[in-house]
């Protein structure tokens, strides 16, 4: 959709606008009202920012989405708005001004054994509106890295859509460590086919406001949906994650695993929907969603929903929220350890699970030490 006409643009807009947010009103901790906000820059969004994808030799398509809606029209008609769903405000938005982003086709039966990194450049001060596609054909597996640079008082508002064939293997891992003056809102889709396997890998560690919504629609058989999710809120952050997994169709499996912590006068909220509807007999998933207050002034809602019209299915979901382990801390003082690093080495080791999820050692590492300057 980059140079949109200024009637789709309009029509995108206006649905921005009309789109309820889904979320809670301000209370006494949370101040932002989603239901009415803009991007502060948003009246004067000139077209900012630039893609850069490093990708292997290999016979798949990775380009900028300019050079894809010329050289590779029909493919990415088959991924494009595929995945996103009606509910997802900030989409519009986003369809409304996007301008660059990048398409990756990988051809049936490809596999492409090293990362493909998506990597935006944010001008400060700018407003930049990304859109990543992704379209996997039967059996093709590869990784996906998408990363953010620069962005000192900007406004991101993106897309990622994950649209798969039979049998394919998808992994796409964003993360996020954006300037305190920024603001991120981002909606990552995935739609996989049957058999196949997605797995989202999501770390919001920065910006000012980061606002998430994450969705996978089953609708064919045998498939593998994960998603882990990492936010960490501090000081005045406020950090707002969604995700949802519709199981339109039975005899398939999602895991999802979601850790928070907040320092500060952090702020976080998670929402996570499993949608189990009625012909989706023996569907298995699971949610499980943990979060660490490391400050009295921080606070995380967590809300795992369960919505199961079906009766021959496995659904677990569970949360938990509280400070670190006094337990803990005394067994790791009683053996000669600081009380502050005890304090620390504990609050690391509570990420470690879902950092484990993260493909890479690299992006693994950047992330142990981004939490680890968060901690402290």
């Amino acid at each position: 959709m980059p140079s949109a006409t200024a009637n789709a643009r309009d029509a995108a807009f206006a649905r921005f606008r009309a789109t309820p947010s889904g979320r809670e009103k301000p209370g006494r901790y949370w101040k932002i009202d989603l239901e009415t906000y803009e991007p502060s820059n948003l009246p004067e969004a000139q077209p900012a920012g630039a893609v850069e994808i490093e990708a292997p030799q290999g016979r798949f398509v990775a380009c900028d989405l300019h050079v894809a809606m010329r050289d590779h029209a029909a493919a990415l008609d088959r991924a494009m708005g595929r995945a996103i769903r009606p509910e997802h405000k900030w989409a519009a938005l986003a369809q409304a001004f996007t301008h660059l982003g990048a398409f990756i086709h990988l051809p049936a039966d490809v596999n492409v054994d090293e990362p493909i990194v998506v990597r935006y450049d944010v001008p400060d001060g700018s407003a930049v509106f990304p859109y990543t596609i992704v379209l996997a054909e039967r059996g093709a597996r590869a990784t996906i890295v998408e990363c953010f640079d620069g962005g000192e008082n900007a406004s991101i508002c993106g897309i990622a859509e994950i649209v798969t064939e039979e049998s394919a293997d998808v992994t796409y891992a964003a993360a996020q460590m954006l300037p305190a003056s920024t603001e991120i809102f981002f909606t990552r889709a995935a739609l996989p086919g049957r058999n196949a396997r997605v797995h989202w890998a999501c770390a919001d560690l920065g910006g000012r406001l980061a606002v998430g919504d994450l969705a996978v629609t089953i609708a064919e058989p045998g498939v593998e949906a994960r998603i882990a999710s990492v936010f960490f809120p501090g000081e005045k952050q406020h950090v707002d994650i969604r995700t949802t997994v519709d199981h339109r169709t039975g005899d398939s499996a999602s895991e999802t695993l979601v850790k928070s912590a907040a320092t500060g006068d952090g702020q976080g909220r998670y929402l996570g929907n499993i949608l189990i509807e009625a012909h989706a007999q023996r569907s298995n998933a699971s949610l499980r969603d943990d979060a660490l207050l490391l400050s009295k002034r921080a606070h995380i809602d967590s809300v795992p929903a369960l919505e199961i019209a079906a009766n021959d299915v496995k659904a677990f979901h569970g949360a938990t929220v509280g400070a670190l382990d006094d337990d803990a801390i005394f067994y790791m003082t009683s053996r000669g350890i600081e009380r502050e690093a005890a304090q620390r080495m504990i609050a690391l080791g509570f990420f470690e699970p879902v950092i484990d999820r993260f493909p890479t050692e690299a992006l693994r590492d950047e992330l142990r030490d981004a939490l680890a300057q968060k901690v402290g």
